[in-house]
């Protein structure tokens, strides 16, 4: 009987243990993922300030062009939400390919993160200059566990209150480690673009998908 007892509680307490154990891989996965954005922001802000410079320069030569088409744009736009779950909606995000539909936010915090994908850095959605949206890899309807089965070619939407909804087509897709800020760049050459990014192979990459305006 007492042999019976202590088996019991030695499988009980390596049950606990295990647990525990994945737990904590959980956490610190979540962790990872989160710093390794934390390092994006951190490189961007020592930017910033060129990079603003720039902006306004492009939004200032393509303001003429916007605002030939906003009113047609407007008449077919989808009216989004100011807020969602207390956070201010940049835009909505649809990718067909990977049944994605989802707001980008415009905050940048940790909550941001966990709620939904975010505007990490760049120009105003769907106006001139490389709009990047961040997102963790979790496997929920409204992240970017997917990301990877997207290639060459496929199309993505982004819909914002100001110019209706835009069409992107996929024109690359790699990965690069967290501290290669390059793929933040301001320079499409008076294009459209959008760049999503995400973590891959445990957090040491990531995965980027670069996304030009489609015009017919």
């Amino acid at each position: 009987m007492m042999k019976k007892i202590i088996g019991l509680i030695i499988l009980f307490s390596i049950v606990i243990i295990l647990a525990r154990t994945v737990a904590g891989i959980y956490e610190e996965e979540k962790i990872k993922n989160y710093d390794a954005t934390q390092i994006y922001m951190s490189q961007i802000g020592q930017a910033n300030i060129n990079d603003e410079q720039q902006n306004l320069e492009e939004n200032l030569l393509s303001k003429e062009n916007d605002n030939s088409n906003d009113k047609n744009n407007n008449q077919n736009s989808k009216i989004l939400p100011a807020t969602y779950k207390g956070y201010k909606v940049s835009s909505q995000l649809k990718i067909e390919k990977l049944d994605i539909d989802t707001y980008v936010l415009e905050s940048s915090n940790k909550n941001a993160m966990e709620v939904s994908v975010i505007k990490c850095f760049g120009s105003n959605p769907n106006e001139v200059g490389n709009y990047c949206i961040a997102g963790h890899n979790y496997i929920t309807k409204n992240m970017f566990s997917e990301l990877k089965k997207l290639e060459v070619g496929d199309e993505i939407s982004l819909t914002d209150n100001k110019h209706g909804t835009v069409m992107y087509e996929i024109y690359d897709k790699y990965k690069v480690v967290p501290t290669q800020t390059d793929i933040l760049s301001q320079e499409t050459n008076g294009e459209k673009q959008i760049t999503l990014i995400t973590c891959s192979d445990y957090s040491k990459k990531r995965i980027i998908i670069k996304a030009r305006e489609k015009i017919d």
